[in-house]
C-alpha cells in the first residue's frame, strides 16, 4: 500500500478575527500547491483515494490537483495519527491513498511508521512524503519512495 501524505501550502497569518480553520493559502502557497499538484498528477497511479482536512487552506492545496477528494474532520489540525491511519485502511488498503492534512498529525504519523526515535517528523509546507508498506513472508516494512518539496520541482 502507498500512503501520501501531503502538508497543506504556505497559509496566511493567524490573525484574532479568522477562526484557524478558514485561513487561506497565500500567493505563495497557491504557487506551492500548484507545483506539488502537477508533479503529482503526473506520479499518482490509477484509483488513488484522496482525503483532505476540511479546513480553507487543506482543501486549497487538494484543490489544485483538480480530482476529487473527500473532507474528512478527523483529518483538521487537531487530529490524530490514530485517525489517519484508521481512514486510509494503513496498511490493508489496495488502493493508495492521498492525504492532504496539517503538521503535528502528518509528522506524528511519518515517525511512527519509520519507527524514527522522535515522536514526530519535520514537514515541510506544500511538500509530499510518499511511503510504502510492503509484505515479504514474514517481514513487514515501511519505506520512503521520494519527499518532495515544491522548491524542488
Amino acid at each position: 500500500m502507498d500512503l501520501i501524505l501531503w502538508r497543506h501550502a504556505e497559509v496566511q497569518e493567524a490573525v484574532e478575527d479568522i477562526e484557524d480553520e478558514q485561513r487561506v493559502l497565500t500567493p505563495r502557497g497557491e504557487k506551492q500547491a500548484s507545483r506539488m499538484a502537477a508533479w503529482l498528477d503526473r506520479q499518482l497511479p490509477e484509483g488513488v483515494r484522496i482525503l483532505c482536512s476540511p479546513a480553507v487552506r487543506a482543501e486549497q492545496t487538494a484543490q489544485a490537483l483538480g480530482r476529487k477528494f473527500k473532507r474528512r474532520a478527523e483529518l483538521l489540525p487537531d487530529g490524530s495519527m490514530e485517525d489517519l491511519l484508521r481512514l486510509s485502511q494503513w496498511p490493508a488498503s489496495r488502493s493508495p491513498v492521498l492525504v492532504v492534512g496539517h503538521q503535528p498529525m502528518l509528522g506524528r504519523t511519518i515517525a511512527h511508521l519509520l519507527h524514527l526515535s522522535e515522536a514526530d517528523c519535520a514537514v515541510k509546507k506544500g511538500s509530499v512524503w510518499w511511503l510504502r508498506h510492503r509484505s515479504r513472508g514474514d517481514q513487514s516494512s515501511t519505506v520512503v519512495l521520494t519527499v518532495q518539496t515544491p522548491e524542488l520541482l
